[in-house]
């Protein structure tokens, strides 16, 4: 089930928040970790079993770490904890790519190929593991006091509104909320608006893109002209921004509907002015995850030579496009972003704050558009290929756009380049503080909005294909 479908959204949704509203305070979490749970189920039922079982296995464990004042039982406990959770994503998430990298290398040699079924995915495995591990270790460095309740702790990892692809949550920064929160009749107006404002994202803008970033990024890419190139790379870099950024907005609006305050994930990340800075708009918490977890602990900027800061930064970077798939291609993308932040902190900075904020703005952009042809085209030959078609100057020809996506994309310029200046208005601040006072005026207006938009929507749903979130894969 996808936040973006038709029974999610005129029968999942609205009974979840009807029987939640009128529930006395102490059932509340009980009814979101059962609906919680039937969520996931419904997208995978044969996984659910093992999230359950690992969850209330991780949850003794780490009481058990907490309990435990010999430092030497803790790394123990916690090990376990790490390889328990890191094995599970490495055989679902792993398996497959391994073997068929193993046997690829075997028929080279002429050896005869290892016998294997390939392993299903679950949805949302990447996700799941992040909230696991930032609780063992936060627990560990005893930043935060673990749950007292298993299904506290069953509601902190599968709540539904982030389960599936994010934000991802710290621990010690909701472990309070998971326990004892409280909605206002506020915070369910700016939630329903901020997730409405992400389903438009979603709906009216993304999936209209969709249609031209496959047509000419999943077609026949070795008969590409130049314009098509562009066109493709254009539609799929702001398809995925939307798409994204949306199924944020929906995640942290229907969050704030219960009364939880999810952290931001983006910040008008095309309007960075180096890759340095895109990587502090683009996908935050991610961003935040890898710093805190994987490059402090490898040694960041504490280290006295230069050359283990730019590896640090790469590997660092290396280990983010695998965690997005298991492909070649990922890994080269984040490899190919990696490469970037090393040369900002070379020379690439300086180089862009002497030509001024439109044109580093503008080279940025166009940086991270050719990394979005690596993520996008899974084959390292077709990719060439495009890149070739990109910059085969030769062979502009005219083609024919239709309308929908000729608005839609200017509109994605629009808000997500000049967006920066739209969002952080006084006014759009309501959003995110922790408790506005809106008013008549205010509510009103949001009111309004959130249903137009809610009814855009739906309207535009009813009439197209179910088109899910591009990150539902990782």
């Amino acid at each position: 089930m996808v936040f973006s479908s038709i029974f999610f959204l005129l029968y999942f949704l609205p009974v979840f928040l009807l029987v939640y509203m009128w529930l006395p305070q102490k059932a509340k979490n009980h009814w979101a970790l059962l609906v919680s749970i039937l969520f996931y189920a419904w997208g995978a039922p044969n996984f659910l079993y093992v999230v359950l079982a690992t969850s209330l296995l991780d949850f003794y464990l780490i009481s058990a770490l907490y309990k435990a004042e010999n430092l030497r039982h803790r790394k123990i406990l916690l090990a376990i904890s790490l390889f328990l959770n890191l094995g599970l994503l490495a055989y679902f998430k792993y398996a497959n790519f391994f073997v068929e990298n193993v046997n690829t290398a075997l028929s080279q040699l002429g050896i005869a190929q290892l016998s294997w079924t390939a392993v299903a995915l679950p949805i949302g495995i990447s996700f799941f593991t992040f909230q696991t591990l930032t609780y063992a270790i936060e627990v560990y460095r005893k930043e935060h006091a673990p749950f007292k309740r298993p299904d506290h702790y069953l509601l902190y990892k599968l709540v539904f509104p982030h389960a599936i692809a994010g934000p991802i949550i710290r621990f010690k920064s909701v472990a309070q909320q998971v326990v004892e929160r409280k909605e206002t009749p506020d915070d369910r107006l700016l939630g329903l608006f901020r997730f409405s404002l992400g389903l438009a994202k979603k709906v009216l803008i993304a999936n209209v893109l969709a249609k031209q970033a496959d047509l000419y990024m999943g077609g026949d890419i070795e008969n590409l002209n130049t314009t098509e190139a562009w066109v493709g790379i254009m539609a799929y870099t702001f398809q995925i921004y939307f798409d994204f950024s949306g199924y944020s907005d929906m995640a942290i609006g229907l969050a704030r509907m219960i009364g939880f305050r999810f952290p931001e994930n983006f910040d008008s990340p095309y309007s960075a002015q180096s890759i340095t800075e895109f990587w502090r708009r683009w996908h935050i918490t991610l961003g935040a995850f890898m710093r805190d977890f994987l490059y402090i602990p490898l040694g960041g900027n504490r280290v006295k030579q230069k050359w283990r800061i730019y590896f640090n930064l790469w590997l660092v970077f290396l280990v983010s496009g695998l965690w997005h798939g298991a492909s070649w291609n990922f890994v080269l993308w984040g490899a190919f972003h990696g490469v970037f932040l090393i040369l900002d902190r070379l020379f690439l900075l300086e180089f862009l704050q002497k030509i001024g904020k439109i044109p580093s703005a503008l080279f940025t952009f166009i940086i991270v558009a050719m990394g979005w042809v690596l993520f996008r085209i899974d084959t390292l030959g077709s990719a060439k290929s495009y890149f070739g078609q990109l910059f085969d100057f030769s062979d502009w020809k005219t083609i024919e756009l239709t309308n929908s996506f000729c608005f839609m994309l200017g509109l994605a310029v629009i808000f997500s380049v000049a967006g920066r200046s739209i969002w952080l208005t006084k006014w759009s601040q309501f959003l995110i503080a922790p408790n506005p006072d809106l008013g008549l005026f205010r509510s009103l207006g949001l009111t309004f909005s959130a249903i137009v938009l809610l009814l855009l929507s739906i309207s535009f749903l009813s009439a197209s294909e179910l088109n899910p979130f591009i990150y539902y894969r990782f």
